[in-house]
């Protein structure tokens, strides 16, 4: 492989769970939901070997607030065009190939589908890892040891 793989980050559901946890060190945050980001986490995410970019609604909002506590430099930003997406998928499987442009990418969201890897599989000429993060956990052991088990084996 000569490039590393993208690794397109959803933040809501994916970094931050929708249910409580504790988090050892959290530092109070105007946004409640912010105290559930784990900074472990970011460590975890650099060690994978790919190339991190927000894929979330957050927009540059997660390099202000997400990244921070992550421990994360700023990170590269998917624009989401206002266009119609590719009806019967989730509204950004469309804009992450084409912005992927043949290059292999994990995605890491708590909302793909069977019908998103489908399409995937059939419109992206490079290789792809939809892993979709339980939502009420966000981001998991099992989900950091799959990207990089993937990332092996397609490196």
């Amino acid at each position: 492989m000569t490039a590393r793989p993208l690794i397109f980050l959803d933040v809501d559901g994916t970094v931050i769970p929708l249910r409580a946890r504790a988090v050892p060190g959290a530092q109070p945050h105007a946004n409640p939901l912010v105290a559930r980001i784990d900074p472990a986490d970011g460590p975890r995410l650099l060690a994978l070997g790919g190339e991190l970019i927000w894929a979330t609604t957050w927009m540059d909002e997660a390099n202000e607030v997400v990244s921070p506590r992550l421990g994360l430099p700023p990170l590269p930003v998917v624009d989401w065009p206002d266009e119609n997406p590719v009806a019967g998928l989730h509204w950004k499987t469309g804009f992450l190939v084409a912005y992927a442009a043949g290059r292999p990418f994990v995605w890491l969201d708590d909302e793909v589908t069977d019908a998103d890897q489908r399409w995937i599989a059939a419109h992206h000429r490079g290789r792809a890892l939809l892993r979709r993060v339980h939502p009420f956990t966000g981001l998991a052991g099992a989900d950091f040891a799959a990207v990089r088990a993937w990332i092996t084996i397609n490196a």
